[in-house]
């Protein structure tokens, strides 16, 4: 009796296991039909990813100096891009027609645990000025250099260093990059962080690359703390620079972002852009400025032209303190003839719940009236200094070289900076 139980309980967990593997079987085979019934060319680029994986790869060691070569983004009127949705231009913006080609540029499936994953990802218009985790920058403690292939005949290398300097100046890279088997697309990526004894702290990086329709990128990303050295505030700044140009078309275009804080509430953003999509290019400049203690001033300037002559932009600017201030504003048009058009306006804000406007036009059209309308702006940036701490941590980790007894930074201040002149109107 026990013997025959044994055996029927032995069956019955044998037919569940059948049953299971038939499961797992029928699983299997529906998948297999929806892959080859389905795109055969993703399924193929599916089947040759898992092979490059199981690629063999040559390395060759080497010693050589490694080359050492940032969003506080306005989508109001002060800080947005010239897009086809909201800009007055009336010509579509070339926002990345090449972009979507790459990953023609460089194969995404690199063998397991060897050379760098391809940093191929061109930059992208209006994205402002990156936070440091979006660039997951890891740099390697020891120095390296290595080079690797695989078998489509795609090369990479890789490298890392540190250069040494005065007053404890110190510099850790890491450098890395890929190329095609014919040499029609490539990319590098360069890290970096800096110190030194007097507290500077640097984290930058640089990319480029090309890819085999002929379209180029570069794009560079710095964040900065350091020591005023007139007000001795801790201040925090932040900048990048962008462009892309077409291999097929006369097409590209450059941005320059930067930002800066101080401790205080100080606080100083801009940008500068320019485009070109064939017979047509345009620019745009826009800046804002807080003091920390309610002043602020806004301006933006942009303006387009064609090559048959035909020009129009639009600029303004905002000045307010304790609810006083001004706004005034130029709507403008040339045509192929050089006959001009223009629209001009103004605010003044008094602060008492009365609000002056004015303006006219060259076709003869005039107002100055006084109205009832409160006051509005930002005397403080949506974005300030505790927001920039917050997310700067791996700049404020940088550990500089340990001072030796006794030897103590060599502080040096020249004479008062002038403005620099990309934040002037």
């Amino acid at each position: 009796m026990a013997a025959s139980s044994a055996v029927s309980l032995l069956d019955i967990r044998l037919r569940r296991l059948g049953v299971n593997h038939e499961l797992r079987l029928s699983k299997w085979r529906k998948r297999s039909l929806l892959w080859f019934e389905g795109d055969h060319s993703k399924a193929s680029r599916r089947f040759r990813c898992c092979a490059d994986m199981l690629a063999p790869i040559r390395r060759s060691g080497g010693c050589e100096k490694s080359q050492e070569r940032r969003s506080d983004q306005k989508t109001s009127a002060h800080g947005a891009g010239i897009k086809t949705s909201s800009s007055p231009m009336p010509f579509a913006s070339p926002k990345s027609r090449f972009l979507s080609k790459q990953e023609k540029f460089y194969p995404r499936c690199t063998p397991r645990l060897t050379g760098p994953q391809s940093r191929d990802t061109p930059p992208k218009r209006d994205t402002g000025i990156a936070n440091e985790k979006d660039w997951g920058i890891d740099l390697l403690n020891e120095n390296v250099n290595e080079t690797g292939s695989n078998e489509d005949g795609t090369t990479w290398f890789r490298e890392s260093g540190q250069d040494l300097g005065d007053n404890g100046y110190r510099c850790r890279w890491t450098r890395m990059g890929g190329r095609s088997h014919d040499g029609s697309s490539e990319w590098t990526e360069t890290w970096w962080e800096k110190s030194d004894w007097t507290g500077y702290k640097e984290l930058g990086v640089e990319k480029s690359g090309k890819n085999a329709e002929g379209d180029s990128w570069w794009e560079t990303w710095q964040e900065v703390l350091h020591q005023d050295e007139w007000s001795n505030l801790a201040r925090i700044e932040r900048s990048a620079q962008k462009q892309a140009k077409s291999g097929t078309e006369n097409a590209g275009w450059y941005e320059k972002w930067w930002e800066k804080y101080d401790a205080k509430g100080w606080t100083e953003k801009g940008a500068h852009k320019y485009g070109r999509l064939n017979e047509q290019s345009w620019w745009e400049k826009w800046g804002e400025h807080y003091d920390g203690r309610g002043s602020v001033l806004k301006w933006t300037d942009k303006w387009a032209e064609t090559e048959l002559g035909t020009k129009w932009g639009d600029k303004w600017e905002e000045k307010f303190f304790g609810g006083i201030g001004s706004r005034q504003g130029e709507t403008w048009h040339v045509s192929p003839n050089s006959d001009r058009w223009s629209r001009t306006w103004g605010e003044e804000h008094f602060g008492n719940g009365k609000v002056h406007k004015y303006g006219k036009s060259t076709t003869g059209e005039s107002w100055d009236i006084v109205v009832d309308e409160e006051t509005y702006y930002e005397a403080e940036p949506h974005y300030g200094w505790a927001d920039v701490v917050g997310d700067s941590t791996q700049l404020l980790s940088i550990q500089p070289l340990e001072r030796p007894p006794g030897v103590y930074p060599n502080l040096e201040f020249g004479p008062s900076p002038p403005p620099e002149p990309d934040q002037q109107q």
